[in-house]
């Protein structure tokens, strides 16, 4: 028959079985008084541990540049389209079209609908090509538009074209 283990601390060599160990001595000979802060006892960090911060990514301000470029020229590239979508190079034969300027070299003629009372010219033809001089101009309308009353040229920008115009009444 076996006995069974000793009651209490096994490792209490020395010590009579069932004998309660004497706690530690309190440490500091100070009571604590309401509202004061507490100490942590010597050995202890006098602060929480910070938790780790999060491995985000910040924006330097050479993305935030590039970012703003970008917008930057998508607008200019969006409100240039939405301008132009009523230039001469847009019309067609019949189209109407409105004088913005009174400058002969930049008529700046735009397209508009023809029950505006802002319409002015009608196209007659429209044709593909450069021509450099106005007799060039006003003899290609001849062939194309007998009852034409003038001539709008426009080059340069890949789109070379003449349009045959009369007065809309």
């Amino acid at each position: 028959m076996t006995t069974p283990p000793p009651q209490g601390n096994p490792f209490a060599q020395g010590q009579p079985a069932g004998q309660p160990q004497a706690p530690y001595p309190p440490q500091g000979g100070y009571p604590q008084q309401p509202g004061q802060p507490v100490f942590p006892p010597q050995g202890a960090a006098p602060f929480a541990p910070v938790p780790p911060q999060p491995t985000g990514r910040k924006l330097s301000f050479k993305t935030i540049k590039n970012i703003a470029i970008v917008i930057a020229v998508a607008s200019i590239a969006i409100g240039g389209y939405i301008t132009s979508r009523d230039d001469a190079n847009t019309a067609a034969v019949g189209s109407c079209m409105h004088r913005g300027s009174s400058n002969d070299d930049n008529p700046d003629l735009e397209v508009v609908e023809c029950s505006d009372t802002k319409a002015q010219y009608v196209v007659l033809a429209k044709i593909e090509g450069a021509y450099l001089t106005q007799t060039l101009a006003s003899s290609k309308c001849e062939a194309e538009a007998k009852d034409f009353q003038y001539t709008y040229t426009e080059s340069g920008d890949g789109k070379d074209f003449l349009l045959c115009l009369k007065d809309k009444k």
